[in-house]
């Protein structure tokens, strides 16, 4: 159930809608409950068929398949987890849960990738008597099984950081089902062992940059950085083209999870003008507008706030202000 708030305080009031963002969370849980009973199948699968075929390229696939079974439960988790509401010690829910399922995800892969590389070198050396055909078989029923799940969470893979990084787990997986087919092939018609270990270590070096970018992602909200998708200054230049607004400071714009954009902000505005019926209506309806976001806080000023200015600091009204709180969540409960 999705509940849309508006809280005022001060002179303003103002929001959005979200309307529909448990229905988003029910069918990207729904696709990785599917795609971790796909994953889990055949790991085990292709884990024996490795060992029996002494397929490094069939293990290392099988490697991958095991990060995507613990981030797709991960995933899961953070689903359910986040859907619970705030509370007295988490006042801001436990969205954020998600970007810590992605960045561990992340961080698994990568080790995954860089553990595969490693022991893919030192088999070059000596290759062992690989079974191609037996490789063969497995890999191709892999690429159907990756396929497959791929298609289950391709529609939340734009909406959620979290299934995004569950969606890169079983594209690297298909990635290294084709390698694992085409190495077998070689092998098969050209008896060179060594493509097995060349095919794994391609498959290692094809995953690791883009692991590094869902790191990255993760990072930056875990950092309460500025969304890749917005640029600060275009967001300061928008406020300060408000008529009626003098100055900005004390500007922040962060995520608390995918698509869940929050701003702070300080405006020192016109004493003329009442800032809030022709100020913080146009400020909100531009940041909706412009940049999508709908969960604000503004603070209007008719001189700036500073350290040096005590009174005003620690919230003495020595002068006149306004205080706006444009909310709009969409809250999941779960049952």
């Amino acid at each position: 159930m999705a509940h849309e708030h508006q809280h005022g305080e001060g002179t303003g009031h103002g929001g959005g809608s979200h309307a529909g963002h448990d229905h988003t969370a029910g069918a990207n849980e729904r696709s990785l409950k599917i795609a971790l009973g796909l994953t889990t199948a055949f790991l085990l699968v292709e884990f024996v068929g490795g060992v029996v075929t002494q397929s490094l390229a069939l293990i290392s696939d099988a490697a991958h398949m095991l990060t995507d079974v613990v981030a797709l439960a991960i995933a899961l988790m953070a689903i359910r987890v986040g859907r619970r509401s705030a509370d007295a010690r988490r006042t801001f829910g436990y969205a954020r849960f998600e970007i810590l399922a992605a960045a561990f995800n992340a961080m698994l892969l990568f080790g995954a990738a860089v553990f595969i590389v490693y022991e893919a070198w030192l088999r070059l050396k000596s290759p062992p008597d690989i079974q191609p055909a037996g490789m063969l078989a497995i890999a191709v029923v892999g690429l159907l099984v990756n396929l497959v799940a791929m298609k289950v969470l391709a529609g939340g893979r734009d909406e959620s950081l979290n299934v995004k990084g569950a969606y890169l787990e079983v594209w690297s997986d298909m990635l290294g089902s084709l390698g694992v087919i085409v190495g077998a092939a070689i092998i098969k018609f050209t008896g060179f062992a060594w493509v097995d270990s060349v095919v794994a270590i391609l498959i290692g070096l094809w995953v690791l940059p883009r692991t590094w970018s869902l790191l990255k992602s993760s990072i930056n909200i875990l950092l309460e950085g500025v969304p890749d998708d917005i640029r600060l200054a275009d967001v300061r230049h928008a406020l300060s083209t408000v008529p009626g607004v003098r100055s900005i400071h004390d500007l922040h714009v962060w995520a608390l999870s995918s698509g869940k954009v929050s701003l702070t902000a300080h405006v020192v505005n016109d004493p003329d003008i009442d800032a809030e019926r022709h100020v913080l209506p146009v400020i909100r309806d531009r940041l909706a507008k412009d940049f999508g976001i709908t969960h604000i806080t503004v603070q209007c000023e008719l001189e700036p706030c500073g350290q040096t200015n005590e009174a005003h600091h620690f919230g003495v009204p020595e002068v006149a202000s306004a205080v706006a709180h444009a909310h709009d969540h969409a809250h999941d409960h779960g049952p």
